[in-house]
């Protein structure tokens, strides 16, 4: 299954909700992968960077991981999501190695 990772950014109220009352949103994540057929892998959250987390998640493919996201942005307490999708060592390995027996001519 394609993985991917998707950063996002809380709005202020979003953050002055959990700091009221702390929540563990990946729970809510995890299930909304699982009913499309996904899978978790982990929530980060970061401090000093241009987003406040990161979800590492598989999806059978990239619509299913656009519908993901979409949905948690239309509940409205995110914004700011991009979502980009990771490749394993190996799998890139390929890319390089078919990269590497095609040529495009330059202008």
């Amino acid at each position: 299954m394609p993985t991917y990772m998707t950063s996002f950014t809380y709005h202020n109220e979003t953050w002055q909700k959990l700091a009221k009352k702390p929540e563990d949103r990946s729970i809510a994540v995890k299930y909304l992968m699982e009913k499309l057929g996904g899978r978790l892998i982990n929530m980060y959250y970061t401090t000093g960077g241009d987003s406040d987390g990161f979800i590492i998640y598989e999806a059978p493919d990239a619509k299913t991981a656009a519908t993901a996201i979409l949905t948690v942005g239309l509940a409205g307490h995110v914004r700011g999501l991009k979502t980009t999708q990771l490749y394993s060592v190996a799998e890139a390995l390929e890319v390089m190695g078919q990269a590497g027996r095609l040529s495009y001519p330059t202008p």
